[in-house]
């Protein structure tokens, strides 16, 4: 009797749901699936933003080469947008390593709160707030470190334009 139950438990379509479920858990279970989806999305991330660059490269080649009287304002649109494009390119790399670190960071916090006897909805309140003052704090710094890497990149591509446009004439 009980064999006929576990029967037809298995041909149920719940237990096709839930074993496809489950094999889906322990897929992405694996410390080597998440690698891989960063890998495929910094590849795709790259292939995209590198036919964005050579479009930029191709547009300021193109504007060099005919006989505008702007000598330096191409330079300057081409290094603004380089530098546009590496610093979002820098700020979605430090937000894939941001989002695991502060939610550990949040877990931990919240933990030690329940730790030291919080009520529950004391705990609730203080995680909301330590959640919004977490991500705030976190999102000035991935801004900031973005900006920075965006005026770097567009200085140093300015001067290497330049200096390219320079040597050609």
């Amino acid at each position: 009797m009980a064999d006929n139950m576990e029967e037809e438990l298995d041909t149920s379509p719940t237990s096709a749901t839930s074993s496809s479920y489950l094999l889906f858990l322990k897929i992405m279970s694996k410390r080597r699936t998440w690698v891989s989806i960063f890998v495929l999305v910094y590849a795709i991330l790259l292939t995209s933003s590198w036919n964005l660059l050579k479009s930029i490269l191709s547009w300021y080649n193109l504007q060099s080469q005919s006989s505008s009287p702007s000598f330096g304002w191409p330079a300057l649109y081409a290094s603004v947008l380089l530098g546009a494009v590496f610093g979002v390119l820098s700020m979605v790399a430090a937000l894939a390593v941001m989002i695991p670190a502060t939610l550990v960071t949040w877990i931990a916090i919240v933990v030690l709160l329940a730790f030291f006897g919080k009520p529950r909805r004391t705990l609730v309140i203080e995680g909301r707030m330590i959640t919004r003052e977490i991500f705030g704090f976190v999102f000035k710094i991935l801004l900031k470190e973005g900006n920075v890497v965006a005026a770097v990149c567009a200085v140093l591509g300015y001067f290497a334009l330049v200096r390219r446009n320079t040597e050609v004439d």
